[in-house]
C-alpha cells in the first residue's frame, strides 16, 4: 500500500480543530456569521512514521496558547491500535474581521478558549 500524502496531515489537523471547537460550543459557522475568520498564518509538521491508506488514525488536538488576536493549536496523529506517533505539529491562527484586519477575541470566546 502507498503512504498517505504529507499534506493530508494538515487536513487531519483541521478536522481536529473543528471537532475541538465543536466540543467547546464554538462552531466555525457561528464565527463566520459574525464576520470573523481564523486563517492559518503558520503551520509546522514533524513526521515520525508514515500513515498508509486504510490505517485507522487518532488525531489529538489541544489549544496551546491564546493571545489577544491569535491562537495556537498543537496536534498529534497516531496510528491505532498501537498508538504509533505518526506526526506532530502546530498551527497558528489570527482572528480577523470581514475586511481581513486582526481583531481581539470577544470575551465569551476568549473565556471558552482559555478554559480548554
Amino acid at each position: 500500500m502507498q503512504v498517505v500524502y504529507y499534506a493530508k496531515y494538515f487536513v487531519w489537523f483541521e478536522v481536529g480543530r473543528i471537532e475541538l471547537f465543536r466540543h467547546l460550543g464554538l462552531e466555525y459557522r457561528r464565527w463566520e456569521e459574525r464576520g470573523l475568520r481564523i486563517p492559518v498564518v503558520e503551520a509546522k509538521a514533524t513526521y515520525h512514521a508514515s500513515a498508509k491508506f486504510d490505517d485507522e488514525i487518532l488525531v489529538r488536538t489541544r489549544i496551546a496558547k491564546v493571545g489577544n488576536t491569535s491562537l495556537r493549536f498543537e496536534n498529534e496523529v497516531y496510528r491505532l491500535p498501537k498508538m504509533t506517533l505518526l506526526c506532530d505539529g502546530y498551527t497558528v491562527h489570527v482572528l480577523v474581521n470581514s475586511r481581513g484586519k486582526p481583531v481581539q477575541f470577544p470575551r465569551a470566546i476568549a473565556k471558552k478558549l482559555s478554559l480548554s
